[in-house]
């Protein structure tokens, strides 16, 4: 099996495809780990995803980390949503099995607050939120990977580009996380 960390181009020229991840390049876990198995503490996950921040700031500042976070979510929401999810089915039913993926991912409960009919405009919420749930209160926003990730999902589903901004989170003082999604219209789209 191919290294799927292995650098695709050679050193120091940025890819001209928008992403070498697949969907296949994760791997056959249930067999890998057959004694383990698939799950791993949120401990786990959020040492990795803090260390990995940590990192990312350090070397490029919080604004270059930050935006490099919400790409990799956006890539991530993408491939889970084309990958788990029937993106054939109305607003309505989407919406459910997503909730249903994530709550089954333990990612989070995910509810819609306020949704328009064409899904141009929504809010939702993540409780028990993966990324943050029980972090203490620093007063701010700290699910920028959601936020890129929900734009990823919301893309896969629709084709458009959304915008997504965490208004309330744990680490806030709040005890959900809430999103704000706004599709983006293209310039093409105005005129």
């Amino acid at each position: 099996m191919e290294n799927i960390f292995k650098l695709k181009q050679e050193e120091n020229k940025p890819s001209k495809k928008a992403s070498n991840f697949t969907w296949e390049g994760l791997g056959d876990i249930k067999n890998g780990r057959a004694n383990l198995g698939e799950e791993t503490p949120v401990l786990v996950y959020r040492l990795l995803e803090f260390t990995m921040l940590d990192v990312l700031t350090r070397e490029f500042g919080e604004e270059k980390a930050l935006d490099l976070f919400r790409k990799a979510g956006f890539l991530a929401g993408k491939e889970l949503a084309e990958n788990l999810l029937d993106l054939r089915q109305d607003f309505s039913g989407f919406v459910s099995q997503l909730q249903k993926v994530l709550k089954d991912l333990k990612i989070g409960i995910m509810r819609i607050e306020e949704a328009d009919e064409k899904a141009e405009s929504l809010m939702l919420t993540v409780g028990e939120d993966l990324d943050c749930s029980g972090l203490p209160n620093t007063n701010e926003v700290v699910c920028h990977y959601d936020e890129g990730f929900f734009e990823g999902v919301l893309y896969a589903y629709t084709g458009k580009k959304y915008r997504v901004v965490e208004v309330d989170c744990w680490a806030k003082g709040d005890r959900v996380c809430r999103f704000q999604g706004q599709r983006l219209v293209s310039q093409h789209e105005e005129e």
